[in-house]
């Protein structure tokens, strides 16, 4: 008797958790169903990817779509429809919006914001506040709630929990993984005068490496005290991951594209503030830094820290200018890019952006391509030429800093539970995007 699917993906190459495998995949019910051979077997669809390689979907672990409160710079539509226009499948949105995520009605509003709006599967970080700890082991274990965020250095918008003892006492509350922006607030404001008015270039002297370091060691410090795990966001120096490769028992590692791909005075002088963001892009001696510890394990995953502003706003003069730049859409051009460029193997590549964000912050059924598992699927054409070009970006606020940027390494296209909604940068369907669940928040039936 024949096997019967849904979807076959038939001739790729397809990158599992043990390897490149030349197969089949088979897809029943939104489920992984099959690998293999499937020649014979029968399916409502069949999309032949010969050449073309199957990832498991790109999961960005960081982003900032700014609803409710700042819809004029992005939304839960235009910034999930950005992500799976560039192959991504999921994403953890962030808690700094107007009003803050800060609470179980916070929570649930962007939950039903989300619904039938919202491209990709998605997940919300719940913010942390001096004044919210007690509340947060329930909080983070509603469903669709990616964990717990804190900011330990001022960055958009009003959430921050700076001095040591509130630190303690947020962490001191709940069991999952805490996400952490690591800079000492008592620094940045010691520095501020180390801003030059219409000089982008002094936003990495302010906001200097000891700053992130210093933040990172207490966080550290206060995570063990607490036996708490936690997880470094946006790692922007070679200071921080001399410490971290030391701690990786109790602290995971992000760093981002931004700073896999920018290196300071360059993209200052290039880009102006359209390069500004916290932590900063810094010099190549951090940038090469960075890169080791990619190569070396040190970092579990990468997100974008998609956090778009208008070109309003960021035409202001230095440091009057917010600080973030879209990034959601370019993450898996970028990275291929870099792949194609030898800098990093298409099997780290995945483990960055699918098997590592499920390993860490314990996904339930996404991050990988195995049976059993959510049918997401990032399709690349790892030989793709193109032009990253303003026009493309399906953020509102229609800018990217890698504008003109030659890539080789596209997204073919982008499959959610089996079902296609991105193929040859063209939308297909309707929004689909639902909730992520996470292995320590199953709720009961």
């Amino acid at each position: 008797m024949s096997q019967s699917f849904d979807l076959i993906l038939k001739n790729g190459t397809v990158v599992t958790p043990w390897g490149r495998v030349d197969c089949d995949v088979g897809v029943k019910d939104g489920r992984i169903a099959a690998l293999g051979s499937l020649t014979n077997a029968k399916a409502a669809a069949t999309k032949d990817v010969k050449n073309l390689h199957v990832l498991p979907g790109a999961i960005d672990s960081q982003v900032h779509f700014r609803e409710p409160g700042n819809p004029h710079k992005e939304d839960l539509e235009t910034g999930s429809r950005a992500a799976v226009l560039g192959g991504v499948t999921a994403v953890f949105e962030m808690p700094n919006t107007n009003p803050p995520t800060t609470t179980a009605e916070a929570l649930n509003d962007k939950l039903a914001r989300a619904k039938g709006r919202m491209w990709c599967d998605h997940a919300f970080y719940v913010g942390a506040t001096p004044n919210n700890a007690a509340d947060l082991p329930k909080l983070e274990s509603m469903p669709g709630v990616a964990g717990v965020k804190m900011f330990m250095g001022s960055s958009t918008g009003n959430l921050l929990v700076p001095d040591d003892a509130h630190v303690r006492e947020v962490l001191a509350h709940g069991r999952r993984r805490v996400a952490i922006h690591a800079e000492d607030e008592e620094r940045l404001k010691a520095r501020k005068g180390e801003t030059k008015r219409g000089d982008p270039r002094t936003h990495p002297v302010w906001r200097d490496a000891q700053a992130a370091l210093l933040a990172t060691e207490r966080a550290v410090k206060l995570a063990r005290e607490t036996a708490r795990r936690i997880h470094i966001l946006h790692v922007s120096t070679g200071d921080e991951m001399a410490f971290l490769h030391n701690n990786k028992d109790i602290a995971t590692v992000e760093t981002t594209p931004n700073h896999l791909t920018l290196i300071a005075p360059e993209c200052y002088e290039r880009l102006g503030t359209y390069a500004q963001m916290n932590p900063p892009v810094r010099d190549r001696a951090h940038h090469e830094a960075i890169w080791q510890a990619v190569r070396e394990g040190v970092v579990d995953v990468l997100g974008s820290d998609h956090a778009p502003h208008t070109r309003e706003e960021k035409d202001k003069e230095y440091p009057d200018t917010p600080s973030g730049m879209p990034g959601v859409q370019t993450l898996v051009p970028l990275l291929l890019d870099h792949v194609s460029a030898g800098r990093l193997t298409l099997e780290r590549f995945v483990d960055l952006v699918a098997h590592g964000p499920q390993r860490i912050f314990g996904l339930a059924t996404k991050g990988r391509i195995a049976v059993g598992f959510d049918a997401d699927f990032t399709i690349v054409d790892l030989k793709a030429q193109r032009t990253i070009d303003n026009k493309w970006i399906a953020s509102r606020c229609g800018w990217t800093p890698y504008h003109d940027k030659s890539v080789t390494g596209w997204p073919i296209a982008t499959i959610i539970r089996g079902q296609t909604v991105m193929e040859n940068d063209h939308l297909i369907g309707t929004a689909i995007g639902e909730p992520l669940r996470f292995l320590e928040t199953l709720q009961r039936p």
